[in-house]
């Protein structure tokens, strides 16, 4: 008969990672990683102040991607290519992604703006090129679509349309200028955390203890043994 695996409750896991001692150093480095990453230049420079800790950066470089997310956001497309050139010429030649997110974002706020007849020009000049060389022609193609349906409010593409999608296209931009600026396209900590979330699959220590979890990593809630 097998033996039953040891249970490890809510309280005692939590005793055990109190018993954990991290560096506050190593921690301040890791909240202005994030801040930087994600672009708050005016919490950055707070915190350097508070902390006494350096960005790895200059906090110019911050402001900079931060001027080009807002553009993108509103919907200035136009205006943010040509930002991103400013910093870089390099940038969007050595992301497609990067690029192609910003040419599609710019098709749909041609559609958005109605002007149908520029926005398939610029799909057949333009967009199809680049997705065709890049290997993105299924997401052209349903791009595309928002051109041909006379119901895109109740269509599977009429999240394009919504701030998700600027949301996104900002992010991808933000990604291609800190490849080119650090080397790096999201914080230590969402590194740390795809981690954790690798090794709770294959660890071995699952095999013989049951112990609180995290399941969902977007609130880092730990789960009690006996509701998983």
């Amino acid at each position: 008969m097998a033996e039953s695996k040891k249970v490890i409750g809510m309280d005692e896991w939590k005793r055990k990672l109190k018993a954990v001692t991290v560096r506050k150093e190593d921690m301040n480095k890791l909240v202005m990683n994030f801040l930087v990453t994600e672009g708050f230049a005016d919490a950055v420079d707070k915190f350097r102040l508070e902390s006494g800790t350096n960005p790895d950066i200059d906090l110019t470089t911050v402001t900079d991607r931060m001027v080009v997310k807002k553009a993108v956001q509103n919907g200035h497309v136009v205006d943010a290519i040509k930002r991103v050139h400013d910093l870089n010429p390099e940038i969007l030649k050595e992301n497609p992604k990067a690029l192609f997110s910003l040419m599609q974002q710019l098709f749909i706020e041609l559609i958005r703006d109605g002007k149908t007849e520029e926005a398939l020009m610029f799909a057949q000049e333009k967009l199809g090129p680049l997705a065709e060389e890049n290997r993105f022609l299924e997401e052209f193609e349903r791009t595309f679509s928002l051109l041909i349906l006379h119901n895109v409010a109740n269509s599977s593409v009429s999240h394009l349309l919504k701030m998700s999608q600027r949301n996104k296209t900002a992010n991808d931009v933000n990604e291609a200028i800190l490849i080119s600026q650090t080397n790096e396209k999201e914080t230590k900590l969402l590194g740390l955390l795809k981690m954790l979330a690798w090794v709770d699959k294959v660890r071995e220590l699952e095999k013989e203890v049951t112990y609180p979890k995290i399941k969902d990593f977007s609130t880092c809630k730990l789960e009690d043994p006996a509701a998983i």
